[in-house]
């Protein structure tokens, strides 16, 4: 409870897309710092989970720009990579030395397409991510679907124009309904597996992989081999080989856990979020978790 108060109680400035040109809080670090994270992790930059990032990061004595697509906009389309760059130019001018991006799952592919295009960020950490660009997206309610694809619209867009994307091969409704069947079946709390890879199965990805390779400084991609969301153990190690075929000059780490499924958040962070223990959440939501003993454990150095 202490904890959940000190969060409420945390003191941040606020962007508006309209007056700033992005979405987002930043939260200075008590103990001063010349060092940010920009941390896209909830689906508000001043909602429950941003706070809890923003907490451990504090934790690490960095201070941290929390930021999300838009108020009340849970879905992912064409966003455009200068709100993240318009970001980065206010941590500069506000004696922010080193920037880092820390994000997870579609945000985890964002901060990766971010960086391959922003040379200022110097650590780039992808939690679950994928190594290309898919078909945009929204969530809400539409004809009785949770979520449905964006005809003609890319996760991402740059310079006004959608960057190139894999085609999702189901359209609506029956977009919705693989996800919705794949979950009855499995047991999980959401499965979109078979969605991500029937459309890689019969679209060949080629323009829409991300460039890591122009990606400065380091980056650390974590994710595991019971992803029921997508196949990031297979994503992280194709980076892997992409790194091998193309000159770069960034550092990589990469770790995948046997287990963990589409959250392998730090253990740090799992137990400021659920406080009661995250291994009964997991377990809970979904399948594998329940056939393993859980965890996930990993520490993040940051350099200052």
């Amino acid at each position: 409870m202490a904890d959940i108060k000190e969060m409420i109680q945390m003191k941040k400035r606020h962007f508006d897309v309209e007056t700033d040109g992005f979405y987002g809080a930043y939260w200075k670090c008590k103990t001063g710092s010349d060092c940010a994270m920009i941390a896209m992790i909830g689906d508000d930059p001043e909602d429950y989970l941003a706070r809890t990032s923003v907490k451990w990061l504090h934790k690490l004595g960095v201070n941290v720009m929390t930021m999300s697509p838009g108020k009340k906009d849970y879905g992912h389309h064409n966003y455009p990579l200068e709100r993240i760059e318009k970001a980065i130019n206010w941590l500069k001018m506000n004696s922010n030395q080193k920037i880092g991006i820390v994000g997870a799952s579609t945000t985890g592919t964002l901060a990766l397409t971010a960086v391959s295009y922003f040379e200022d960020i110097t650590l780039t950490i992808g939690l679950t991510p994928s190594d290309f660009i898919w078909q945009g997206f929204m969530q809400g309610k539409k004809d009785g679907c949770k979520e449905w694809p964006i005809d003609g619209e890319s996760l991402f867009s740059y310079k006004g124009e959608p960057l190139p994307y894999m085609p999702f091969c189901y359209k609506h409704p029956d977009y919705w309904h693989v996800i919705e069947k794949e979950t009855k079946r499995t047991g999980d709390m959401i499965n979109s597996r078979k969605l991500f890879d029937d459309s890689e199965a019969v679209h060949a990805i080629t323009e829409e992989m991300i460039k890591i390779e122009k990606i400065y400084g380091t980056l650390l991609l974590i994710g595991a081999e019971d992803d029921v969301l997508w196949d990031t153990a297979k994503y992280i190690r194709r980076m892997k080989q992409r790194m091998k075929e193309h000159p770069h000059t960034c550092r990589l780490e990469y770790v995948i856990y046997e287990h963990g499924t589409h959250f392998v958040f730090p253990e740090s962070m799992l137990r400021t979020m659920l406080p009661v223990g995250s291994g009964i959440f997991m377990k809970l939501a979904f399948q594998a978790a329940r056939n393993i003993r859980y965890h996930t454990r990993y520490n993040l150095i940051f350099d200052s």
